[in-house]
């Protein structure tokens, strides 16, 4: 069984059994509480540049198939889980976890105390680590981690972004007809600005009435002004992502010209966070962030279970430009933002919440709503 050595920005040095992908990896640990849907979590374009503990004891005992990617790839540095299971059972599994994560270079990290990792990052914060099946030298370990870059130092919506424009053609996913709904014709359309967007928030847009075209984090407000004034699009939506906000130094300079018009503006997660940015109001870092899919939400009064999966949170003070919707009910952080005198509007949990819970799905409907 091939061994896997650990070291924590904290000083922390570990031995564990790895699956995997084999190699040195650096990455920020954070924790995840979800009880389902380990794959959906590793194919999350958000997780780019993180290491996942799963506070699940159990992981691979479904296996994998390819309806449940949320990209096209796994950006995640590695995967930490107690309990590793090779063999699965369900009648959706098409292969184990393990094949994987050697297919898209992930290091899956085994047989240890995820307990343990969870209850020290809850009191000393996310951080920083190295992962390598090759080096068991802890100095060795700490000099390289200390010579990389931090996570906040690193732009991966360059990698994580599409790279051309496509259509997305997918509604939500059917289970009398084990697949997902195709796109119908709509008279309304919007524009996705892909920071690393899942592909389950695409499909619900879809299934809400909408023709979703999907272009690259390197857009040109521009271009999108003259196809609103064109009629050619009827909003803009900002995905979820990866990585610190404050990093999106163009890309903040493209949403402050779009927030400037009268656009309907709709987001989610780290567009979310880039609307707080673009309007003034800087983002800050949570201590452990919100990871899993098991996190209530008051919305008016009404108690929602949600997914989330952010280390950054918008600033209390932006009441003074915008009606607060959502709040945390475990952190009390907000989730939910209208701006004021403007149609824009925006959230910072998943509604999709593939494979569940589905509590807030509702909200696509209001985005579609909307859209002119």
């Amino acid at each position: 069984m091939q061994k896997v050595w650990i070291y924590l920005e904290n000083g922390t040095f570990l031995e564990a059994n790895s699956f995997g992908a084999k190699g040195t990896t650096v990455g920020e640990i954070v924790f995840n509480t979800s009880l389902t849907g380990y794959q959906e979590i590793i194919t999350d374009p958000s997780y780019a540049g993180q290491f996942v503990t799963f506070t699940m004891p159990e992981i691979g005992n479904v296996g994998v198939n390819k309806d449940d990617m949320e990209s096209s790839t796994a950006f995640c540095k590695g995967v930490i889980v107690r309990n590793y299971h090779h063999e699965y059972s369900n009648y959706r599994g098409e292969s184990d976890l393990c094949s994987l994560l050697k297919e898209h270079n992930v290091l899956g990290i085994k047989d240890i105390d995820t307990r343990y990792l969870t209850k020290m990052i809850r009191d000393e914060g996310a951080m920083m680590m190295i992962a390598s099946t090759e080096i068991s030298n802890k100095e060795e370990l700490a000099k390289q981690l200390a010579a990389s870059p931090r996570i906040e130092d690193i732009n991966y919506i360059e990698e994580v972004s599409t790279k051309e424009p496509y259509i997305h053609k997918n509604g939500a996913w059917n289970h009398q007809i084990l697949s997902y709904n195709k796109a119908v014709m709509s008279d309304k359309k919007i524009v996705v600005i892909d920071f690393g967007v899942k592909r389950n928030i695409l499909n619900e847009l879809v299934e809400s009435g909408l023709e979703v075209e999907v272009v690259p984090s390197s857009f040109k407000a521009d271009d999108l002004i003259a196809r609103y004034e064109a009629k050619e699009i009827g909003g803009v939506f900002l995905s979820n992502g990866p990585g610190d906000p404050l990093t999106l130094v163009k890309e903040k300079e493209e949403v402050q010209k779009l927030i400037a018009t009268d656009i309907p503006i709709i987001a989610i997660c780290l567009g979310h966070q880039m609307l707080s940015i673009a309007h003034g109001f800087d983002t800050y870092k949570l201590k452990f962030g919100q990871h899993g899919g098991n996190h209530p939400v008051a919305n008016n009064g009404v108690v929602e279970i949600t997914a989330q999966n952010h280390n950054y949170s918008v600033p209390d003070d932006i009441i003074k430009i915008a009606e607060v919707t959502h709040k945390n009910l475990f952190d009390n952080t907000i989730e939910g933002v209208r701006y004021n005198n403007k149609n824009i509007y925006s959230i910072q949990h998943h509604p999709e919440a593939s494979p569940g819970p589905h509590d807030s799905k509702y909200i696509f409907k209001q985005f579609a709503e909307m859209v002119k």
